[in-house]
């Protein structure tokens, strides 16, 4: 997100793991767990064509748009496509991943629950043919 003279209201942050991430991602971390906070927030930034892994997490995420466009999808349903203003609620042990569209940046605020010290667990990369695929849906 960014104030009127287009400054991002959160700093870019570090580039996140690529054994998790397709294409180039960046995590502000916002928010950790500790003794008041069963959970971790924080503001990714996905370039365009970014997108996570497959993945689950063990009590839930929210996402938070709040800049660009992106594509969220879970698995066996068709992709969505989400933008800024948008809140995707997703559900403990549903496999899913999100990221930018092909041609435009998106930036989320990630909010993840933690069961125990686990919040999430990464499974494989989603396909080209698949990215490809979830880019072709237009907005409602």
């Amino acid at each position: 997100m960014t104030t009127e003279n287009n400054t991002p209201i959160f700093p870019k942050g570090n580039p996140l793991p690529k054994e998790w991430f397709t294409g180039n991602a960046f995590l502000s971390p916002l928010i950790a767990k500790d003794k008041n906070h069963d959970f971790s927030a924080g503001a990714v930034t996905f370039e365009f064509g970014a997108r996570t892994n497959w993945h689950t997490h063990p009590k839930g995420q929210a996402l938070l748009v709040i800049e660009g466009n992106g594509l969220y999808q879970e698995k066996s349903k068709p992709a969505q496509r989400i933008k800024k203003g948008d809140v995707v609620n997703i559900p403990e042990n549903i496999e899913h991943w999100h990221g930018a569209t092909a041609n435009s940046k998106m930036v989320h605020i990630a909010i993840t629950n933690f069961k125990d010290d686990v919040q999430v667990t990464w499974l494989q990369p989603v396909s080209e043919q698949d990215y490809a695929e979830a880019n072709k849906i237009t907005e409602d």
